[in-house]
């Protein structure tokens, strides 16, 4: 059994998998727009976090394949709440793609945010949004220094429903697979040989210890894109989409919340309309 057998094999409610040949458009599709990227800004490669997750390891890729392993730069940036095995396999990563990289402590960092405003730190969301984007500031701190652009490492499944932080995860100058649900993002990963340990690694965004993806959004990532796919982005109804799928109105409505929710994550800054004095 291959390694993307081995873990999308399940049954997910909607098989959202990409056929071979679409899946060999696809690699070349976001290849190109990567070094398109690059090459639009003058720049001379790419940074991106790596988290030892599956989606920046999918980035880190794709990057290595559309610019070449010398032009794309690494940084790992570990804080107090990130475990040792993320990290471990964020390094690991780096050293398989054969890409220069950094280790960088951002808990120092962040301190300085905690000791001049105490009063946040004990808001787990607050100090957690600190993190991300502290990280989101050295990608391009280190992206302005060698003229390289930010490849971000979102999904499509995180971009409908706000989980990811404004200004922080998102803000990159190009977002790869961000057209991608979280089941496409496994099946790339897999069929680009990423190790099978990380394509079936439980999804955390480590903002805290011990928070998982799907634990915070209150369903598996296979449910919420079918919904995304059939309900959010797609034609069905609430009905129609509970008995397509079998998942329960709860369900579609949390989903339908989240979207709802996080629209202003996916808009510019809203001004008023301009007087005509």
């Amino acid at each position: 059994m291959t390694t993307e057998q081995a873990v999308l094999d399940e049954d997910a409610p909607l098989d959202l998998r990409l056929s071979d040949p679409e899946l060999e458009s696809t690699v070349e599709h976001l290849t190109t727009f990567i070094a398109d990227v690059v090459d639009d800004a003058g720049a001379e490669g790419a940074v991106l976090g790596l988290s030892g997750g599956i989606d920046s390891t999918t980035v880190g890729y794709l990057a290595v394949e559309a610019l070449g392993a010398d032009s794309v730069h690494g940084l790992v940036m570990p804080s107090v709440v990130n475990t040792e095995d993320n990290m471990s396999d964020a390094e690991w990563v780096a050293q398989e793609l054969g890409i220069t990289y950094d280790v960088v402590e951002i808990q120092p960092i962040a301190e300085a945010f905690f000791e001049a405003f105490p009063e946040a730190e004990d808001d787990r969301t607050a100090a957690g949004n600190v993190y991300v984007r502290t990280r989101a500031v050295m990608n391009y701190f280190v992206a302005n220094y060698e003229n390289k652009v930010v490849l971000g490492t979102g999904n499509r499944s995180e971009a409908l429903t706000g989980y990811f932080t404004k200004y922080g995860d998102q803000a990159v100058d190009c977002n790869p697979i961000g057209n991608l649900y979280k089941q496409q993002v496994r099946q790339l990963a897999a069929s680009l040989d990423v190790p099978e340990e990380l394509v079936a690694k439980t999804p955390s965004a480590e903002m805290w210890a011990g928070q998982t993806d799907e634990a915070e959004m209150g369903l598996d990532y296979d449910t919420l894109d079918a919904i995304l796919a059939l309900h959010v982005d797609g034609p069905l109804s609430t009905a129609a989409t509970v008995r397509h799928l079998d998942v329960t109105e709860a369900q579609i409505e949390r989903v339908v919340e989240l979207y709802e929710r996080s629209a202003h994550k996916r808009s510019m800054p809203p001004a008023p309309e301009p007087q005509h004095l």
